[in-house]
């Protein structure tokens, strides 16, 4: 594997919690995160679909409970091997996937769409594509109540 592609040492992927990265593609810098599986690593967009503007971890680790990440601002929660929503306004939509794999005691990114900008938030922050970060950019415009937040 590349160094240029090695995200953190597989040791520390925390078990029942997540490490937050960044990657940059076409469209400038994202953030993504990573999470420790029974049977490897996975890696997902770092957004809520319901809001794409909502953050599922905010430098601090996503909340990991039961296999499921839970978005802390809708409640919803998403299949750490699959990113598919089971729980939430958002039911049935599925986080982005990012490739990422576990070879020789460390866990490198392997898409093909991104390249590995380091540990920790995006720097511009932008959570909108043109860089402006408007939430309306990523979700269509539109926001769903739930629940009254």
């Amino acid at each position: 594997m590349d160094a240029d592609s090695r995200i953190v040492g597989r040791e520390e992927v925390p078990e029942g919690g997540t490490v937050l990265f960044s990657v940059t593609d076409g469209d400038g810098e994202q953030e993504a995160v990573l999470l420790d599986l029974a049977d490897g690593v996975a890696a997902f967009e770092n957004y809520c679909p319901h809001w794409r503007d909502v953050r599922l971890d905010t430098g601090s680790g996503a909340t990991v409970r039961n296999d499921e990440i839970v978005c802390e601002k809708h409640g919803a929660t998403f299949e750490t091997d699959s990113g598919y929503c089971n729980f939430g306004p958002c039911e049935g939509a599925v986080l982005s996937e990012i490739d990422v794999e576990a070879d020789d005691g460390a866990v490198y990114l392997t898409d093909d769409d991104y390249e590995f900008a380091g540990l920790g938030p995006a720097e511009d922050d932008d959570h909108g594509p043109d860089g402006d970060d408007d939430p309306g950019d990523r979700s269509g415009g539109g926001r769903i109540g739930f629940g009254g937040v």
